[in-house]
C-alpha cells in the first residue's frame, strides 16, 4: 500500500508541516499509515472471511470434528480453528460446546490454541508488513503448535479436569440454517462492525507502542533488550506477551516496529503468539472451564512450544529475511 504511505507522508509534511524525519514527524506518519493500514485491511479481510465463516457455523464445525479422533482429528481441529473468531475469549463459548458435547480434549485444544493464533487474515496482514516467507512461516508453525499441543494435552487423559458443570451442561444440537446470499452477505458486514468495536482500542494501543518504539526508544537499546546477543530474548519475549491483552492485529504494529529496528524474528513471534495464545484475561475465562491442573498445563506446553518457536527461528532467520 505505497500509495496510501505517500498520501499520509504528503499530509504529514503539507498539512500538519512536520518534518517525517525527525521524531514528531515520524511519529506522526508512522501512527497514521499503520492504523489507516490495518484498518482498511481488517475490514475487507473479516468480511471476506466471515463471508467464509457463515458456511462453518459451531454446529457444523462440531459435526465435522466429530467423525475424527487422534492427529487426524487434532489437525481439523486446528485448520477449523483459521475460520472461527478472531480472539481466544470469544473462542472459548465454542470450546464449550466442543467439550459438552464430548469431542476429544486433544481436538478441542488444537481448536482453542488455533482460533486466536491462526487466521487467513493475520496471514494476508503479515503478509503485507513483513513479506510472504514470514506470513507463511507463522500460519504453519501456529499450526503445528495447536496440532502437538492438542496432541500431547490428549496423551495426558486429563478428561476429569474438565469442570463438572461444563459436563452437566445440556448439549443441544440445534439445526443447521441455511442462509441465503443476502443473509451471508448482512452476516459477515455485522461481523465487521462488531469486531471493529471489539479490537479497535487494542489496534490504537498497538500502533502507538509501535510508533513510540520505532521513533522514541534508541535501536541500541532495544538490541541489547531483545537482540541476538540476549541468550534469553524468546523466553522474555514470550513472558511479556503473556499480561498483554490483544488479538494478532493489535500486535502487528508492535512487531513491526521491533522488525525495524533489528529485533529477530523468533523473538517477535514469540512476542506475537504469546501475546494472542495465552493472554491473561483469556486464562482467567478459560480457568471457568477448566481446572487448574489442565490449565497450568495447557500454559506450560504453548509458552514451551513458543519459545522453542522463537529460538527455532531465530536461528533460520536467514531463509525468512
Amino acid at each position: 500500500m505505497e500509495w496510501l504511505s505517500n498520501l499520509v507522508t504528503l499530509f504529514v509534511e503539507k498539512i500538519l508541516k512536520l518534518d517525517i524525519n525527525s521524531k514528531i514527524g515520524g511519529s506522526v506518519q508512522f501512527f497514521l499509515y499503520d492504523t489507516i493500514k490495518i484498518f482498511i485491511l481488517l475490514s475487507v479481510l473479516i468480511f471476506l472471511i466471515s463471508y467464509i465463516q457463515s458456511y462453518f457455523p459451531p454446529e457444523r464445525t462440531k459435526k465435522i470434528l466429530s467423525r475424527f479422533k487422534g492427529i487426524i482429528g487434532n489437525t481439523i481441529g486446528a485448520l477449523l480453528g483459521t475460520i472461527t473468531p478472531f480472539c481466544s475469549c470469544s473462542s472459548i463459548p465454542i470450546f464449550i460446546g466442543f467439550t459438552n458435547a464430548g469431542l476429544p480434549l486433544g481436538i478441542t485444544f488444537s481448536f482453542l490454541i488455533s482460533s486466536p493464533l491462526v487466521d487467513i487474515g493475520s496471514l494476508l496482514i503479515l503478509m503485507s508488513f513483513f513479506g510472504g516467507k514470514i506470513a507463511i512461516a507463522y500460519v504453519v508453525v501456529g499450526l503445528i503448535l495447536a496440532i502437538a499441543g492438542g496432541t500431547v494435552i490428549n496423551s495426558m487423559s486429563l478428561e476429569d479436569e474438565i469442570q463438572s458443570y461444563v459436563k452437566e451442561m445440556p448439549n443441544v444440537d440445534a439445526e443447521i440454517e441455511s442462509l441465503t446470499r443476502k443473509q451471508r452477505i448482512d452476516y459477515a458486514t455485522e461481523e465487521v462492525k462488531n469486531i471493529i468495536k471489539k479490537v479497535w482500542v487494542y489496534i490504537l494501543i498497538g500502533v502507538g507502542i509501535g510508533a513510540a518504539i520505532h521513533n522514541w526508544i534508541p535501536q541500541s537499546v532495544i538490541e541489547r533488550i531483545l537482540g541476538n546477543d540476549n541468550l534469553f530474548a524468546p523466553i522474555l519475549a514470550t513472558a511479556v506477551g503473556i499480561p498483554m491483552y490483544a488479538d494478532i492485529f493489535g500486535t502487528i504494529p508492535i512487531a513491526e516496529a521491533l522488525f525495524l529496528k533489528g529485533v529477530p524474528i523468533g523473538t517477535i513471534l514469540a512476542f506475537m503468539m504469546s501475546v494472542t495464545a495465552l493472554s491473561l484475561p483469556s486464562m482467567i475465562m478459560l480457568s471457568r472451564v477448566i481446572k487448574p491442573k489442565l490449565l497450568a498445563k495447557f500454559v506450560a506446553i504453548v509458552s514451551v512450544g513458543i519459545i522453542i518457536i522463537g529460538y527455532g527461528f531465530n536461528y533460520f532467520s536467514y531463509l525468512l529475511v
